[in-house]
């Protein structure tokens, strides 16, 4: 039990920081926290942005996941049928995920709740409106992270009953880019496009290589829990 929970808290921040640095959530990030730093000229304020940015992030995903969670588990009937039947629908899930991550499927949805209007008027209010940005960015969902926050991530919080540690691993995760180029802009650096380079280079690697891994557990999982199989 503790070792699946602790593989689920892993899965989950790498999940996160998956989601982190594919194209349209890594491009909101960087715009973020150049947004965030725009007039700020402490070192220590700035890594405070990020850390505030990154916070809000966290808290939208577990407030997200607690009530999607909360209001499925509030249906006995539904209750039951979750706790009964999630192991066998993982695994399908599992592997459709992993192949659209792979590029074997694709889909269009997006969910876009910020505007430029409010952007600007978190923006502008400096490191204080870092927190509030990170929650309207959070649910602000692109084909991949909607993928990895609902067809992932949720059925493994809805698994271990976690609407807490789960989301907010995930939630740090996708806002670890920030941290990183907030201690970046603090230190002084300058190689801020080679970091950014580097970042969408792990992103080709990493996309792939956990769209297999998904599909194998996948394919694992559905083999154990709907057909039977002793592995």
């Amino acid at each position: 039990m503790t070792e699946g929970i602790l593989l689920g808290y892993g899965a989950a921040l790498w999940l996160g920081v998956l989601t982190s640095v594919s194209p349209c959530p890594l491009a909101t990030n960087i715009a973020a926290i150049s947004w965030l730093t725009k007039g700020v000229h402490s070192p220590r304020l700035v890594f405070a942005a990020g850390a505030l940015y990154t916070i809000g992030r966290a808290v939208a995903y577990v407030a997200l996941a607690w009530l999607l969670i909360a209001s499925l588990f509030s249906v006995p009937q539904l209750s039951q049928i979750l706790q009964t039947h999630i192991n066998k629908w993982l695994g399908p899930l599992l592997i459709l995920v992993g192949m659209f991550l792979l590029g074997l499927l694709e889909f269009r949805f997006s969910m876009q709740l910020s505007g430029g209007r409010l952007e600007q008027k978190l923006s502008d209010s400096g490191v204080w409106g870092a927190g509030l940005l990170g929650m309207l960015f959070a649910l602000s969902f692109c084909p991949v992270s909607a993928a990895l926050y609902f067809g992932s991530l949720l059925p493994l919080a809805v698994q271990h009953q976690s609407t807490l540690g789960l989301p907010a691993l995930f939630g740090i995760g996708t806002g670890l880019p920030v941290l990183a180029f907030a201690w970046l802009l603090a230190a002084g650096a300058r190689s801020m496009s080679a970091a950014f380079d580097r970042l969408s280079a792990l992103e080709r690697y990493a996309r792939p290589a956990t769209g297999v891994v998904f599909v194998l557990i996948g394919i694992y999982l559905s083999l154990v829990h709907i057909y039977g199989v002793q592995v």
